[in-house]
C-alpha cells in the first residue's frame, strides 16, 4: 500500500512535459508491441493450447492431455528429424565460426578492394533464401550439374550424388547454409575486431610478439562477447532450419533431411495434426531454451577460460 502511495504521489509531482515525452514513449512503442502480441505472444498461446487437444480443423477440439506429447516417444520420424537436426545443428555451427572469423581477421586488414569483398561475401546473406537453394540444386546436379562436371574434370570417377544421396544430401545442405550466411556473421566479427583497442597489438609487438600469440593472446579474448552472441543466434538458427530443405530436397531422399521443423510442417498442414504439430513445436522450443540457458550459465566460465 505504501509503495503504491508512493507511485502516485511520484506520478502527481511529473511536470506537463515529462507526461507528454513518457505519453510520447508509449504511443511510439505501441505499434511494436501490438505486432509483439499479435504476431508472436497470441500465436504462442495458441499453440501451448492447441498441445493439449486433438484437432484436424474439419472436426471439433477434443481434449487429450498429453497424449500428442507420449506419441512422440513411437514416432519413427520425429527421432530421425532430431537426430537430422542435431547433426545439421553440430556441423554447421562451427564450420560457420571456423570460417567466418579467420575471414574477418583478414579483411579487416587495410588491403586493396577489402570493401568490394566484404560486400561481396554479405550479398547472399540478404538474397531470397528460396532463390539461393533453386540455384544451389541446379549445382548440386549430379549429371548436368558444374560441381560435378569439375570433380569429373579433375578425375574423380564417381562424384558425389549431393541432394539425390541419402548419404550427401545433409552434408549439401550445410554446405550450401553456410556459404550463404558466412558474411552476416563475418560482418559481426569485424564490428568486434574494430572495436579492439590498437595500443594492445602494439604493446604486444614491443614485446615481441608475432603475429599467431597476438591473436591467441589478444584477438580471441577479446572476441569473447562476439563469439558468445555468434554461437548463440548459430544454435537457434540451426534448430530453425526449413526453407533450404523444403526447397533443395523436402526432406529426402527417403527422410535422410526431416528435421524437425519440416516435420512439424508435415504434421500440421498435410496430416492436418495440428494438436500433435504443436506438441512438437514445444519439444523443439524446450530444446533451444535449454540450450540458450546453459550457455548463458556457461558464459562467465568460457570468458575467464579465455582470459
Amino acid at each position: 500500500m505504501l509503495l503504491n502511495r508512493k507511485t502516485s504521489q511520484s506520478s502527481l509531482n511529473r511536470s506537463p512535459m515529462e507526461n507528454k515525452a513518457r505519453l510520447a514513449a508509449y504511443l511510439f512503442l505501441l505499434p511494436n508491441l501490438l505486432g509483439f502480441a499479435v504476431f508472436t505472444l497470441f500465436p504462442i498461446i495458441a499453440a501451448l493450447g492447441l498441445c493439449f487437444v486433438r484437432w484436424d480443423f474439419a472436426t471439433q477440439m477434443r481434449f487429450v492431455g498429453f497424449d500428442n506429447f507420449l506419441r512422440l516417444f513411437g514416432d519413427e520420424t520425429f527421432r530421425i528429424s532430431l537426430r537430422n537436426t542435431v547433426y545439421y545443428t553440430v556441423i554447421s555451427f562451427p564450420l560457420t565460426i571456423a570460417i567466418s572469423l579467420p575471414l574477418a581477421v583478414l579483411l579487416n586488414k587495410i588491403i586493396k578492394g577489402a570493401k568490394i569483398l566484404r560486400t561481396i561475401y554479405f550479398f547472399p546473406y540478404i538474397t531470397s533464401m528460396v532463390a539461393i537453394a533453386i540455384v544451389w540444386n541446379m549445382l548440386y546436379s549430379p549429371t548436368m550439374g558444374p560441381i560435378n562436371g569439375f570433380l569429373r574434370i579433375i578425375g574423380v570417377n564417381n562424384p558425389p550424388g549431393w541432394t539425390a544421396s541419402s548419404d550427401w544430401a545433409m552434408p549439401a545442405i550445410i554446405l550450401m547454409s553456410v556459404w550463404k550466411q558466412l558474411g552476416y556473421y563475418m560482418v559481426i566479427y569485424l564490428a568486434g575486431l574494430q572495436a579492439i583497442p590498437g595500443y594492445l597489438y602494439e604493446a604486444a609487438s614491443i614485446d615481441g610478439a608475432n603475429s599467431f600469440q597476438k591473436f591467441r593472446y589478444i584477438t580471441l579474448p577479446m572476441l569473447t562477447p562476439t563469439t558468445f552472441f555468434v554461437s548463440i543466434i548459430l544454435i537457434i538458427g540451426s534448430f530453425k532450419i526449413f526453407t533450404q530443405v523444403m526447397v533443395m530436397t523436402e526432406g529426402g531422399p527417403g527422410r535422410a533431411t526431416n528435421v524437425l521443423v519440416l516435420h512439424i510442417y508435415q504434421q500440421a498442414f498435410d496430416f492436418f495434426r495440428f494438436g500433435y504439430a504443436s506438441a512438437i513445436a514445444m519439444v523443439l522450443f524446450l530444446i533451444v531454451i535449454t540450450i540458450t540457458i546453459i550457455q548463458f550459465r556457461r558464459e562467465e566460465s568460457w570468458v575467464n577460460y579465455t582470459n
